[in-house]
């Protein structure tokens, strides 16, 4: 069984977890930035810091940087089911952490959808979709930092 494991290659997986924490990192900075946070608080007066107070820079940025981790994310659970490999068993943080990051597509899916043209979403219902949308993001970065001082994985190996 070990020798199953073994034989995925080191380097997509290693590139690929790289590609994923910069891009939540990415996501994380140009979402904050959306809220005007970095002028308010005179962080984008820091040198080299300015893009973070232009409102097109960071939404296109996060639009960019979502496109990457929906692509991640296909690529992940693509990975998963073609490999004929069921010896990885998701853990309950991961189950936690996929259930934030659904609910984060979702409502991220939804607010881009409200930047069409034609079409109509109620105030109160964009409210609620910002609000859920920012306290998946904070709760999966508690839960992520959680789980990395605790070493908390996504998935465990069944070896029995």
């Amino acid at each position: 069984m070990e020798n199953m494991i073994s034989q995925r290659p080191k380097t997509t997986s290693t590139v690929a977890y790289y590609i994923y924490l910069a891009t939540i990192l990415v996501l994380t900075i140009s979402g904050f930035a959306q809220m005007p946070i970095f002028k308010r608080y005179y962080i984008a007066d820091i040198p080299g810091l300015g893009w973070l107070a232009h409102f097109y820079t960071t939404h296109y940025l996060h639009y960019l940087a979502a496109t990457v981790f929906i692509a991640l994310t296909v690529y992940f659970i693509t990975d998963y089911l073609l490999s004929g490999r069921r010896v990885l068993k998701v853990t309950i943080s991961g189950f936690v952490r996929i259930l934030m990051l659904t609910g984060l597509l979702g409502t991220g899916a939804m607010l881009v959808i409200r930047n069409l043209d034609d079409v109509y979403l109620a105030p109160g219902l964009i409210f609620y979709l910002d609000m859920i949308h920012q306290g998946l993001v904070v709760m999966l970065l508690l839960t992520s930092l959680y789980c990395v001082i605790l070493r908390k994985s996504w998935v465990r190996t069944n070896l029995y």
